[in-house]
């Protein structure tokens, strides 16, 4: 979104704006392999479907519209902010790409990687006023829930894990609506859980509270602990970090950090894992502590420039490291946890560049946004997305992940939290919709 009216009358972006921030946000809300049938013996990995030829060419293609939409808008110096750091850790990313022992595969990626966020960055000029956006962000929620519960309604072997799955039978029962895992779709639901307060604090009640409501129903179903208790975790946190300024740095910092030395040290500490275990939790923390051993182990070996952007998990060196097929984490496709598969393919530095990207510069943001004339309700829903991001990544490997909604997410809300602190709104009106507009971060 632009900062002043005559950004927006005509051209390229008004006209070609709000539909392409629909089908954008559709792109990742719906995908475009609903429903996969996981019981095919075929099905293979469902985080792959994203590289078969139709989802790359509408990628492609989406990615090219976004781009030429936003070189045609006065607004295009707003896109992709903050751009120092972020092209530091990308280039950082190529490089240790470019030495692994696969580079043309972890090139590929970071290219990717690029890509996507480059386009998270535009979608936010795209909208011309709050009012729009609000209404396209209702519209592309309201027809995923519709969209998952049709699913669940009519085609339940589709929309629901059955015991005939090849990966994951154990799932049985559990919805996962048009996303190709339950864990996905809670991941959605929390998303569109927010959006729906969103819209709900912001006057639109009705629809506000039909989205949470049946968002939160449907979170219920999926079985996706992590989610369902991140929701009301993360609402929590959000108020207190809205109230104590004074807290939000290290409340962050060593959430994150705890999070880390809790979920790593059981892999690596018997005296930790049986404190873990005497507080009621599982230590194993869903056996995946062995994945974190491998990490940690691996981490060690290469603390300087890891084995390559999105490498090493599925790989030789992985397998040796997890002593061939000993341990059932050589089936791991990543490492659970964002910030130990930071460290893994892009080492120590990497990892550096990635929290003062993903953390650091974001807890700025939410400071300075806070002293500008923006609205505070949009401020809220970026920073809810932005928590629930930085703090699931101590037990999921959100982090560049291309064809995530979530991460997607995150990175709409990094950036949203900078044009908030850096554009002032200007709200539209009912009698102005076409000369007041609004113009906001």
């Amino acid at each position: 979104m632009t900062t002043s009216g005559d950004m927006r009358e005509g051209g390229a972006i008004g006209v070609l704006g709000p539909p392409l921030f629909v089908a954008t946000l559709l792109f990742y809300l719906i995908t475009l392999t609903p429903f996969i049938d996981l019981s095919a013996a075929d099905a293979g990995d469902p985080a792959a479907d994203k590289s078969n030829t139709i989802n790359q060419i509408v990628f492609l293609g989406l990615t090219a519209s976004l781009w030429l939409t936003a070189i045609s808008s006065p607004a295009r110096h707003l896109a992709v902010r903050p751009r120092g750091v972020l092209i530091m850790t990308l280039l950082w990313f190529a490089f240790v790409s470019a030495i692994s022992a696969h580079p043309d595969l972890a090139l590929k990626r970071v290219v990717l990687a690029t890509l996507t966020i480059v386009n998270a960055g535009i979608l936010l000029l795209l909208p011309r006023s709050e009012r729009q956006f609000a209404g396209m962000l209702s519209m592309c929620c309201l027809g995923t829930l519709a969209f998952a519960y049709i699913g669940v309604a009519l085609w339940p072997q589709l929309a629901i894990h059955q015991a005939s799955e090849v990966r994951e039978p154990m799932n049985a029962g559990l919805w996962r609506g048009h996303f190709a895992h339950k864990n996905a779709a809670a991941a959605a639901m929390v998303i569109i859980s927010f959006a729906g307060l969103y819209l709900y604090s912001t006057g639109r009640r009705v629809v506000g509270g039909a989205i949470t409501l049946l968002a939160v129903v449907f979170l219920t179903q999926t079985g996706g602990k992590s989610s369902t208790a991140a929701l009301p975790g993360i609402l929590v946190i959000a108020w207190i970090f809205e109230r104590w300024r004074a807290i939000r740095i290290p409340m962050v910092f060593l959430a994150i950090a705890a999070v880390n030395v809790v979920t790593i040290g059981c892999s690596i500490s018997p005296a930790m894992r049986e404190l873990v275990a005497s507080l009621g939790v599982d230590p194993t923390f869903t056996n995946r502590i062995d994945i974190w051993r491998v990490g940690a182990s691996a981490v060690a070996d290469r603390p300087l420039t890891g084995y390559g952007f999105q490498l090493f998990w599925q790989t030789d060196e992985m397998v040796y490291k997890a002593g061939g097929g000993a341990s059932w984490a050589v089936a791991a496709f990543n490492a659970h946890n964002a910030y130990l598969d930071a460290a893994i393919t892009t080492g120590i530095p990497g990892l550096i560049l990635t929290l003062a990207l993903l953390v650091w510069l974001p807890l700025r943001d939410v400071l300075r946004a806070e002293a500008c004339d923006n609205d505070p309700a949009l401020t809220r829903l970026f920073t809810r997305i932005w928590l629930y991001g930085v703090l699931t990544a101590c037990v999921e490997s959100l982090y560049f992940q291309s064809g995530s909604l979530a991460w997607f997410m995150v990175v709409i809300s990094i950036f949203g939290l900078r044009l908030q602190a850096s554009a002032h709104e200007i709200r539209e009106t009912e009698t102005a919709m076409h000369v007041g507009e609004t113009a906001h971060a």
